[in-house]
């Protein structure tokens, strides 16, 4: 197939690249850098239909965001992603109908459920609501933002929408650049889980994922969970990591002290357990490890000894 990528030079892109190619389809990446095959900015909408003039795409994959390199601390920091999100897919589904695309994959995220606590028992995607509306502004404005992406993509015309629930994401390319670096400064704190936990998922699995989206018949018009099996708390997971890579220990806060950084307050407050038999089932799709602190483990023995991040770095930029 001919594959259209927006957010193809982020880490999931460029994963994503890779496994599509591997898997023999013919990937066309879009975005305003020089090592972009269709050249346009996604929020310009006339831009990105002059930009596919006369192009054919079997499947457009919408995994643009504006994450890369942001602190994740205040609300502000997703403001971009939440304009990519909804602008960002108007504009690619206009590209797509252009283009004679049949199915439009769109990345999506496991806050869209909503922040807070969700309890122990791990949501499905046909037994939890997705977008429930938010009382506070700037929450309504994250998980609004990725309510309309599904919305958008499931009731286009003519096209087939599939969106993909990302739990967080680890893994080569992902750990070496984000945690590790700050534990290794001691510049990353953690709050006491208290029995809240988050679901997971490794960066290369989920770079699979899109690949199945894409491909698999009865995948259209549903959403899926990616995550990995066993759900394990924020804190728990910096500890897994500084376990299995050398790292020194985090040191740990009270919650009431993110209070000046209140979106990675929000993120360490919330109980949010997912599901991922649908993926399974339909798409064929499982994680390479059950749970996080086996594949960090595992991403550990791959580096070389002594390099730690600089063979995960080397790991993860063999995807672009």
């Amino acid at each position: 197939m001919k594959v259209l990528l927006a957010g193809a030079s982020g880490v999931l892109g460029r994963k994503a690249v890779r496994e599509l190619t591997a898997a023999g389809h013919e990937v066309a990446a879009l975005g305003r850098g020089a090592g972009n095959a269709v050249r346009a900015d996604l929020l310009d909408g006339e831009a990105v239909l002059r930009a596919v003039d006369g192009l054919a795409f079997d499947v457009v994959v919408h995994a643009a965001t504006a994450l890369q390199g942001k602190s994740m601390m205040r609300h502000q920091d997703m403001a971009p992603t939440n304009v990519l999100r909804t602008e960002g897919t108007a504009n690619l589904l206009a590209a797509a109908r252009e283009t004679g695309a049949r199915r439009f994959v769109v990345e999506s995220m496991m806050f869209g459920y909503g922040y807070g606590d969700h309890g122990d028992e791990k949501l499905t995607e046909d037994g939890a609501p997705f977008g429930p509306q938010e009382a506070d502004p700037w929450l309504e404005r994250h998980v609004g933002a990725m309510r309309t992406k599904e919305e958008l993509a499931f009731t286009a015309d003519g096209i087939e929408g599939v969106s993909l629930r990302f739990g967080m994401f680890y893994g080569a390319g992902v750990t070496g650049t984000t945690v590790l670096p700050m534990l290794r400064k001691r510049a990353l704190p953690v709050v006491p889980d208290r029995g809240r936990a988050l679901s997971w998922v490794d960066a290369d699995d989920a770079a699979r994922a899109i690949v199945l989206a894409a491909t698999v018949e009865r995948a259209a018009g549903q959403a899926y969970n990616i995550v990995d099996d066993t759900p394990l708390g924020f804190g728990g997971h910096v500890r897994a990591v500084a376990g299995a890579f050398g790292a020194p220990a985090p040191m740990t806060v009270p919650l009431w002290l993110l209070k000046p950084a209140p979106l990675a307050h929000t993120i360490m407050a919330t109980n949010l357990r997912l599901a991922n038999d649908k993926a399974r089932r339909e798409l064929g799709w499982a994680p390479g490890h059950a749970d996080c602190v086996a594949g960090l483990r595992a991403l550990a023995a791959r580096s070389a000894p002594g390099q730690g991040v600089a063979a995960e770095g080397a790991a993860g930029q063999s995807a672009a």
